[in-house]
C-alpha cells in the first residue's frame, strides 16, 4: 500500500481513464482495471469490499431491469413497419412544404422516441427510409443525413429512455419523474430542429425542394386516414408504457414490461412478427444490455475508489471555489460533458460524473431534477459530435452504399442541430419551468 493524496489520486484516475479511452479499450474495461489498481495501491486486498458493498446498492437496483426490456420493445418497434407507414403519411401531407421531408423525418423520429428507448433503431430506421427518399428528390446530403441522425437521437432523451433509467439510479432520483421532466425538453429539441429546416430551406430553397404536386395527388380523406392509422399505434404503445407511469398505476420497471408485451403485439397486428424477428430482437437486447451492465459492472470499482480515496471532495472544492458562483460551477461541469462527449458514451459519462456531482448539487442550490434533465440534454450532442458519434456512424453505416454520402457531408450537415442542442439549453435555464412543470403534476 503506499500513500496517495486526494489531489495525486484525481489527475492519475482521470487522467489515466482519457489516455486509455483514446487508445481504443472498451470503456468498461479501462474503467474497472484503473479502479482495482489504484485501490489495491491504496487499501490492498480491502479495496474488494468496498467494491462488493458499492456495487450491491447499484447493480441490484429492481429500476434496472427496465433496461433490457425498453431495448428489447425499441428492437420489436423497429421490426414493425410502423416507420413506413409514418413516412408515407408525412410524405403526402408535408411534401409539397420546402424543407418538409426533412421536418417529416424529425416528426417521425420525435413520434419514434415515446416508442423506442434506443438511437440504433430509430436512426435505421430513418436512414433507411427517409434518407433515401430525400436524396431521391434533390434535398442536400448533409441536411437529410442529419435531419435522420438529429430525429433519431431524440429518442435517447424523449421517455421512455435507457438514458434516463440508467440517471436516475445513479443519481438517486425518481426515473417516473425523470421521464416526465424530459418530455417537453425533447419536444423543444424537436422544435428547435424544424425551426432550424424550415428557415434554412426558405433561404436555400436549392436544399430542399418540394415534391412535385402529382406526387402528392392523394384525396384528403385517405390521406387523413393513413395519418391517424399509422400514429395510432404509437399512441397505444405511449399509454402502456408512459399513461401507467403517470397516473400512478405502476413504476417504471412494471411500465417497461408491458411495453415490451405491446410491442410485440403491434408487430402481430401488423403481420411483422416472425420467430426470426422475434429471436434477431432477443440477440440484440442481449448484446446490448451485456455491454451496459458491463459499463456498469466496472463503474462501481472507478467510483468507489474515486471517491473513496477523496478525489469527489477535490472535484467539488474545485467547483465550489470557481468564480461567479453556482452558474459558473454549472457551466464548468456542462462544459466537461460536452468533451466527455467527444469520447465516451453517455452510459460512461453518467456513471463516471454524476455519483462524483450529485452530493454537490444541493450546496450549489440547484434543483437535482432539473439538473438531471439538463445533463441528459446536453448528453444528446455525444451521438452527433465526432470522433465517438454513435449517432453519425449508425447514419454512415445503414444508408444505402448507391447514394454515396460521405462522412464529412453527414458531419457538416450536424453542426447545426448540435448548435440547436445548445440553443435549447439555454431556453432550459432561462425557464426551468419547462422541465419542473410536468413532473409536478404526476398523480402519487
Amino acid at each position: 500500500m503506499i500513500e496517495l493524496s486526494p489531489e495525486l489520486t484525481v489527475a492519475i484516475m482521470l487522467g489515466g481513464l482519457l489516455l486509455l479511452v483514446l487508445t481504443g479499450f472498451p470503456l468498461g474495461l479501462v474503467m474497472g482495471t484503473i479502479g482495482l489498481v489504484i485501490g489495491y495501491l491504496i487499501w490492498g486486498n480491502r479495496v474488494a469490499d468496498l467494491i462488493y458493498l458499492r456495487g450491491m446498492m447499484i447493480i441490484t437496483n429492481y429500476v434496472l431491469l427496465a433496461v433490457p426490456l425498453f431495448i428489447f420493445m425499441g428492437n420489436m418497434l423497429e421490426r414493425s413497419g410502423i416507420t413506413e407507414r409514418m413516412y408515407d403519411a408525412f410524405y403526402l401531407w408535408l411534401g409539397g412544404v420546402r424543407g418538409g421531408l426533412a421536418v417529416a423525418t424529425i416528426l417521425i423520429g420525435t413520434i419514434l422516441a415515446a416508442c423506442v428507448g434506443i438511437i440504433a433503431a430509430s436512426i435505421t430506421m430513418l436512414s433507411l427510409i427517409a434518407v433515401p427518399s430525400m436524396l431521391k428528390r434533390g434535398y442536400d446530403k448533409g441536411l437529410a443525413t442529419a435531419a435522420a441522425v438529429a430525429g433519431g437521437t431524440l429518442g435517447i432523451l424523449i421517455p421512455p429512455s435507457v438514458m434516463l433509467v440508467v440517471y436516475g439510479p445513479t443519481a438517486g432520483i425518481s426515473v417516473g419523474k425523470l421521464f416526465f421532466g424530459a418530455f417537453i425538453p425533447g419536444f423543444l429539441l424537436s422544435a428547435l430542429y424544424c425551426l432550424y429546416i424550415t428557415i434554412r430551406s426558405f433561404i436555400e430553397p436549392e436544399i430542399a425542394p418540394t415534391v412535385p404536386a402529382e406526387q402528392r395527388a392523394v384525396p384528403f380523406m385517405q390521406k387523413t386516414m393513413l395519418l391517424v392509422t399509422s400514429i395510432f399505434p404509437t399512441l397505444i404503445l405511449v399509454m402502456a408504457v408512459l399513461g401507467v407511469i403517470y397516473f400512478g398505476i405502476a413504476p417504471p420497471t412494471e411500465a417497461a414490461g408491458m411495453g415490451a408485451t405491446v410491442s410485440v403485439l403491434l408487430a402481430l397486428a401488423y403481420r411483422r412478427l416472425t420467430w426470426k424477428g422475434l429471436s434477431e430482437a432477443g440477440i440484440e437486447t442481449i448484446k446490448l444490455c451485456a455491454m451496459i451492465f458491463l459499463i456498469f459492472t466496472m463503474s462501481v470499482a472507478f467510483t468507489g475508489v474515486f471517491i473513496g480515496a477523496n478525489g469527489a471532495v477535490v472535484v467539488q472544492e474545485f467547483l465550489m471555489a470557481l468564480p461567479g458562483g453556482k452558474w459558473a460551477a454549472f457551466f464548468v461541469i456542462q462544459l466537461i460533458v460536452f468533451i466527455l462527449g467527444f469520447f465516451i458514451d453517455f452510459v460512461g459519462i453518467i456513471l463516471i460524473v454524476v455519483p462524483i456531482i450529485t452530493p454537490i448539487l444541493p450546496v450549489l442550490g440547484f434543483d437535482p431534477l432539473w439538473f438531471g434533465i439538463m445533463f441528459c440534454v446536453n448528453l444528446q450532442t455525444s451521438f452527433m459530435t465526432p470522433p465517438f458519434a454513435p449517432g453519425i456512424f449508425v447514419a454512415y453505416g445503414v444508408i444505402p452504399k448507391e447514394w454515396q454520402v460521405s462522412m464529412a457531408e453527414i458531419i457538416r450537415g450536424i453542426i447545426p442541430f448540435v448548435i440547436m442542442v445548445m440553443v435549447g439549453l439555454a431556453l432550459l435555464v432561462a425557464f426551468p419551468q419547462l422541465i419542473l412543470w410536468l413532473p409536478a403534476q404526476m398523480i402519487k
